[in-house]
């Protein structure tokens, strides 16, 4: 028995005492129990000197800045004031509806490590290429994105205008092939350094969320070649309000697929990384899709290690995505560019309508799920977004 008196704060529940996801509300740092968070700045005094300054902040900031020691001893702390019979002193549970992009967003990078999503996108795009480029299976393939419009869970996302083809030309004007792509995001913490090799990754990812990363396809097919991505994909990211933290999933960690190739040392990892995450997309309330993130070709320590490899940083409150997760089935593409296979094959939703692309007024939410400790069920906190017209 535990005080926390809420149905879903248990094992057989994605946000039982297992999982504890860090967020901030409108009283500060919190954890999420159940449906419900738990503010941390009122317990401070349960924590000793150490970590009460970092759970009395406004932000996850300061916590990001600690070390894996400190975010280890923070958790297990949590896990013995969660499951006590008495609550702390001065607790209190708060509603979850306040919470809000829990930390500063630095540099924020997405890939491209599904192969499956990869050859599905090069076959659209170029029909008459190959599928994959020459360099897909030998380095994680990445852009360089926009931090400053990474949005929370829950923001509307307005439909983008830009540059599209034409039958005479460039056309402006909003796009009509708006997309989502599922992706899972870390959340980088720790020291600030440079060349983070793949065995010490993990003591620079504090966690993991969610991030749908919206996607104009047809301002995208125009620009992105030569330099890749840019307005088809600066618009908005979403995130997950949410941030497991990344030693929940100590039990969901996999071998991912064998590569292509032999990798260079630099790539080579001493541990596997890889993760068994379910995904699930969910288009206007009908589940369209579930993508497995185990079937990833690059782990996020190989991603860490092949983004810092030439001298740049990572810093706490950065942010990395994976890229579009999608599996070899139809049922398991991340992005309705694939579902819908470029706009040839519509998608049936349950109120009787078909899409291709999004439409405006239509809601996207992702959920994940992991295998956690003696059978219990950890969870990634939804992402969810609706789209509103072009401004």
């Amino acid at each position: 028995m535990t005080w926390i008196d809420d149905p879903e704060f248990t094992g057989d529940h994605p946000f039982g005492p297992q999982t504890l996801p860090y967020g901030v509300i409108d009283e500060g740092v919190a954890v999420r129990v159940g449906g419900q968070a738990l503010p941390l700045r009122p317990i401070a005094s349960s924590f000793g000197d150490r970590l009460a300054e970092l759970v009395s902040a406004d932000s996850l900031d300061p916590l990001l800045a600690a070390d894996r020691p400190l975010w280890s001893e923070l958790r297990a702390r949590l896990l013995q004031l969660v499951t006590a019979t008495k609550a702390p002193q001065g607790a209190a549970l708060a509603p979850l509806s306040s919470a809000r992009l829990p930390f500063t967003v630095g540099d924020y990078v997405d890939f491209y490590s599904s192969r499956h999503h990869a050859e599905n996108v090069g076959k659209i795009f170029r029909p008459d290429g190959a599928a994959l480029l020459p360099n897909y299976t030998h380095l994680p393939v990445g852009y360089h994105g926009r931090a400053g419009t990474v949005v929370v869970s829950g923001t509307d996302v307005v439909r983008p205008k830009g540059q599209r083809k034409g039958e005479h030309g460039p056309v402006f004007g909003p796009s009509v092939r708006l997309d989502i792509e599922a992706e899972v995001g870390f959340v980088c913490g720790g020291p600030v350094t440079g060349e983070v090799s793949t065995s010490a990754a993990a003591d620079h990812v504090f966690g993991v969320a969610l991030v749908n990363d919206w996607s104009a396809r047809d301002i995208q097919a125009w620009e992105y070649q030569p330099l890749g991505p840019f307005l088809a994909k600066s618009f908005a990211t979403s995130v997950g309000a949410w941030i497991t933290p990344l030693e929940a999933l100590s039990r969901a960690r996999v071998a991912p697929p064998a590569p292509a190739n032999p990798l260079l040392p630099y790539l080579v990892e001493d541990t596997d990384w890889g993760l068994d995450l379910a995904l699930r997309v969910s288009w206007n309330d009908t589940i369209v899709s579930n993508p497995p993130f185990a079937a990833m070709s690059w782990t996020f320590a190989q991603q860490l290690a092949h983004m810092t490899v030439n001298g740049a940083t990572v810093r706490p409150g950065d942010l990395f995505a994976s890229g579009t997760v999608s599996g070899p089935d139809r049922h398991q593409r991340g992005s309705f560019l694939e579902l819908s296979w470029g706009g040839k094959e519509p998608v049936e939703l349950k109120d009787g309508s078909s899409r291709t692309f999004l439409e405006d007024g239509d809601s996207v939410v992702i959920t994940a799920t992991a295998p956690g400790e003696d059978g219990t069920v950890v969870g990634l906190s939804e992402v969810v977004g609706t789209v509103r017209p072009a401004a």
